[in-house]
């Protein structure tokens, strides 16, 4: 059901956060991180999406970016597509996924509960859109998207996470390429 976030400027940038449904940790496992990856290189390479921050969390994952191509809102659509059709092949083609009877039941659960076409729903159906339209909300927003895995723990610092762009605003070498964001200079006085 669409609230109030949803893309109307399929130019602009845009904070986005797609979310697995029940907050199934799916992401816990690196064949499906591995998905997303691959299927956002596809988008920037084949779609013209521009990302220029990112993170994976065991539950869902953040983004802002946007469209060179003026398509936001289409290869958002195709991303989550084409990604909850490989995770569901994966799962059920003989993975070595112990949750997977769980996992299943519960996304076929989640389509019935949408009266969703298809047998399966990976994804919410939100995509928590929200458009960066200054300097210091974008730069709140990466400051945010390269600190959750520090808030939940998992890291003591940003760019010690890899599934992140952080280390590649750290100076290191990142899982995908980004155009970074050129923050402004802070003094203390």
């Amino acid at each position: 059901m669409p609230t109030g976030y949803q893309i109307k400027d399929q130019t602009s940038p845009y904070y986005l956060t797609f979310q697995v449904i029940y907050w199934i940790d799916l992401f816990s496992r690196q064949a499906y991180r591995d998905i997303i990856l691959d299927s956002l290189k596809y988008c920037q390479r084949e779609r013209g999406l521009e990302i220029y921050a990112w993170v994976i969390m065991s539950n869902h994952i953040h983004i802002l970016a946007k469209s060179n191509t003026g398509q936001l809102s289409s290869t958002i659509r195709d991303f989550k597509k084409f990604t909850s059709k490989a995770f569901i092949q994966y799962i059920s083609d003989g993975s070595d996924e112990s949750r997977k009877e769980w996992m299943l039941r519960l996304f076929r659960h989640a389509a019935k509960r949408q009266n969703k076409t298809g047998e399966f729903q990976v994804w919410s159906h939100e995509n928590h859109a929200i458009e960066t339209t200054s300097n210091a909300f974008i730069e709140s927003k990466v400051e945010y998207i390269h600190n959750n895995p520090v808030r939940a723990g998992i890291v003591s610092k940003p760019e010690d996470y890899m599934y992140s762009s952080a280390p590649a605003y750290a100076g290191y070498e990142g899982l995908i390429d980004i155009i970074p964001i050129t923050f402004r200079v802070k003094t203390v006085r």
